[in-house]
């Protein structure tokens, strides 16, 4: 899953987005300045934004209410010291999906980050099922006809979001933008390798063909 983290304190963006690649797995990235950060949110698929609502350049508020004018459906998760009834109010009925206050727990915000992601795939239980398929999404453990399977980062990353979108066609270019951020080395057969190797860990013998190959459209993990 793709986060993007809008936040002028630059240590603590570094901080949050080390802490989601390390807990949860996500690809991150990070802008300290409203008006590039509208620009991100707009133009790339994010399954979250983390958002400050003191930022030079444009108050997050407004980021907000132009992300959900221009169609936007991204959680968004405001990060803020402001601590009123009213500015929590306000934050919710411009669009955002959660509100935290600073200062906060990083547990805390890992576990909302996860739990928002989810929720926007209408997963409400931590532990996904596919068939014979769990993705434990808190311990990040795989499970497939009642075997465990250790699979690498990307290997789970890439998996996650197959099964949040379980029953569906997810094209090569919807997983490598929901799966990579900037810094990733752009390597064409990338996506391949990692579905190879799953197929190979999940289902060594063939037996289910589990994640199929739709010719000319993308890759689908079956519901039964």
């Amino acid at each position: 899953m793709r986060v993007l983290i809008i936040e002028d304190e630059s240590r603590l963006a570094m901080n949050i987005a080390q802490v989601l690649k390390e807990s949860a797995n996500f690809a991150v990235d990070v802008c300290t300045e409203g008006v590039d950060g509208l620009h991100l949110a707009k133009t790339n698929p994010y399954d979250l934004i983390i958002l400050d609502l003191t930022l030079p350049g444009m108050d997050g508020l407004d980021i907000l209410g132009k992300l959900r004018s221009a169609g936007k459906t991204a959680a968004v998760l405001i990060l803020t010291a402001r601590d009123t009834s009213s500015d929590i109010i306000t934050g919710f009925d411009t669009g955002g999906d959660d509100y935290l206050t600073k200062p906060f727990d990083m547990g805390e915000l890992v576990a909302r980050c996860k739990a928002l992601v989810r929720r926007a795939y209408g997963q409400t239980h931590p532990k996904v099922k596919v068939g014979k398929l769990t993705i434990d999404t808190v311990a990040r453990r795989v499970k497939f006809n009642n075997s465990e399977v250790r699979l690498t980062a990307m290997e789970y990353r890439t998996l996650e979001y197959l099964a949040m979108r379980a029953g569906q066609i997810v094209s090569k270019t919807d997983l490598l933008e929901h799966l990579y951020d900037f810094n990733w080395e752009r390597f064409s057969n990338v996506m391949e390798v990692y579905i190879s190797a799953l197929r190979r860990k999940l289902d060594p013998d063939r037996k289910y063909d589990l994640i199929e190959t739709v010719r000319g459209q993308g890759y689908l993990l079956k519901e039964n």
